[in-house]
């Protein structure tokens, strides 16, 4: 294995160097900002630097921690990890000096850290601006040292005290550019990691098979990154996959029980029954010899979009202001599945079905909704459906409900100590506000019952109770009119959120390494943010509507994202 690469910047007397060069599988390069006569004076660095020496670790003088790629050739930029313990401009400089001395180490350290490398800074008591800094310094007074860090792409991704007892022979010294110590009591470590980058996402055609013909259709740019992820395949070890697959198996444990999940299509086509229009995303299909090209897509050549049942098309003019122009009304409407209840409804309808099975259908669904950390625009549904006689149709539900919150209760009790609450409330009595996305699609064919709710209690910011299912019946001419059928609709994404303590459901949908990584085998555990105390903007926007419109404020949030 090979050894890791440290450097360590701004050494005072390199007592903390030569702690550090010690440890097994490490190579240490030990810097400071002074020449080495300046430094040999004090106490204890020249015995220090000789340790280094000795034990094969590099020592380097009058390094300028802002401009490190000066210093190394090419191949010996891949540091593992950067230490800079207490950065300071010198004798008085003050909270902006130093903020900008931050910023550009950051910028600095990112052309010599490996990708997976991290950035360790220690301050002093109150100097990060965190909430982690007891007491907290106001954010103008503080180095905000998060904010800055943003800048070069990193994110903190653990804070702890700096221990400077458990060093051996470590010193600290330099208070105000004088071989003197200054107090440490109350520092804090500081661990940064890389960002991911912000993507470039590519306007994306998708190929699928409707009504026996191939048909392409351009994916709405907010799904770009959603559409044919894989979450719920069987190789999966994604929280939302082992949520599905537990509860399967804890139901199936109470009732015979099949999966059909294959053959769904993501669209949905004609009337639409309980959908809010403005809250659907509406689909223009392309036969796949008329698929345009990527280039053409994002030149805006052949872009074309569907609102309220109109066709529009859209080019751009030479200023590079958008064109649109209305073509033609449209027969066929086709809009992404907002819910899998219409497959669940035509597989009673068609008569395919055994009273007493039940009947699971599962995947992503999509609805434009406001941006909240818990509201989703695609989350993965779960549909369970079953036929009972009309005199069983309480005690059916009521079986369906306790299986379905002791599933839960078991994929809980794995995961975390905290309480749990799993309460059945009926649609009568349940405020509004707190429908979720269950509310947004209404059936005419069949009604809401109850709602599946679940309250944690969990310290922190997360959202601590959410509505997760809904139980609907329906009654139907089926072959005997003796039976009622039952279905159970579940939120897998808000479920897993809920479990594993995920705060906001982007995360979720994240292709960054470090979130499946807490999930092995596809265990379920609590999950552990890698960034910490992001910083937070406000922006006002303004803009008119014309006369006579009304402001469609999910059209808006959508636009947003």
């Amino acid at each position: 294995e090979p050894e890791r690469r440290v450097l360590l910047l701004g050494e005072g007397n390199f007592s903390f160097a030569a702690s550090l060069c010690r440890a097994a599988g490490t190579h240490v390069v030990a810097t400071c900002y002074e020449s080495e006569e300046e430094v040999s004076g004090r106490g204890r660095a020249a015995e220090s630097i000789r340790l280094l020496r000795e034990t094969g670790a590099e020592v380097v003088f009058s390094v300028d921690c802002t401009k490190l790629r000066d210093y190394f050739l090419p191949e010996e930029r891949q540091f593992d990890c950067i230490y800079f313990n207490f950065p300071h401009c010198g004798r008085k400089a003050g909270v902006v000096k130093n903020r900008e001395l931050l910023a550009r180490f950051f910028l600095s350290s990112a052309e010599v850290l490996t990708e997976e490398g991290e950035v360790h800074v220690a301050l002093c008591n109150g100097q990060g601006g965190t909430p982690a800094d007891q007491p907290r310094r106001e954010w103008h007074n503080s180095w905000q040292i998060v904010a800055v860090a943003a800048e070069a792409g990193f994110i903190l991704s653990n804070v702890h005290p700096f221990k400077a007892e458990t060093v051996p022979g470590y010193k600290c010294t330099g208070y105000r550019s004088q071989d003197k110590s200054f107090c440490v009591d109350g520092a804090l470590n500081h661990i940064f990691t890389r960002s991911m980058p912000l993507p470039y996402l590519k306007p994306m055609m998708c190929e699928i098979e409707l009504e026996c013909r191939k048909v392409s259709f351009q994916v709405p740019q907010v799904l770009v990154d959603k559409i044919n992820r894989g979450f719920l395949e069987l190789n999966s070890n994604h929280p939302v996959q082992t949520v599905k697959e537990k509860l399967t198996a804890e139901l199936s444990q109470a009732f015979p029980l099949q999966n059909i999940d294959y053959c769904l299509s993501l669209l949905n086509q004609g009337h639409l029954n309980g959908v809010c229009h403005s809250n659907t995303f509406w689909i223009i299909l392309t036969p796949p010899e008329e698929t345009p090209s990527t280039e053409e897509m994002s030149n805006g050549l052949a872009n074309a979009f569907l609102f309220s049942g109109v066709d529009f098309c859209r080019d751009t003019n030479k200023n590079g202001w958008v064109n649109v122009q209305e073509e033609c009304c449209i027969s066929k409407q086709y809009y992404l599945r907002p819910s899998l209840l219409p497959y669940a409804q035509a597989i009673i309808q068609r008569g395919a079905f055994l009273p007493g099975m039940l009947y699971v259908l599962s995947g992503p669904v999509f609805r434009k909704c406001l941006i909240t950390a818990f509201s989703m625009p695609v989350f993965h549904e779960m549909v369970f459906v079953c036929a009972v006689n009309r005199d069983t149709e309480n005690s059916c539900i009521q079986m369906l409900v306790n299986n379905i919150k002791s599933s839960i209760h078991s994929l809980h009790q794995t995961v975390s100590s905290f309480k749990l609450n799993i309460s059945l409330q009926e649609a009568t009595s349940f405020e509004a506000t707190e429908l979720n996305d269950f509310a947004s699609f209404e059936s005419q064919s069949s009604k809401i019952q109850y709602f599946i709710c679940m309250e944690i209690d969990t310290p922190g910011s997360c959202e601590k109770g959410s509505c997760v299912g809904v139980i609907r019946t329906a009654h139907y001419k089926l072959v005997s009119s003796e039976l009622v059928v039952v279905f159970a609709s579940v939120n897998l994404d808000l479920l897993a959120m809920l479990i594993c303590g995920i705060c906001d459901w982007r995360m979720l949908w994240t292709s960054d390494t470090r979130f499946l990584r807490q999930f092995p085998s596809g265990e379920l555990r609590l999950f552990k943010s890698f960034s910490l105390y992001p910083p937070s903007y406000v922006h006002d926007v303004s803009f008119w509507v014309p006369d006579g419109e009304q402001f469609d404020e999910v059209a808006f949030h959508t636009i947003a994202r």
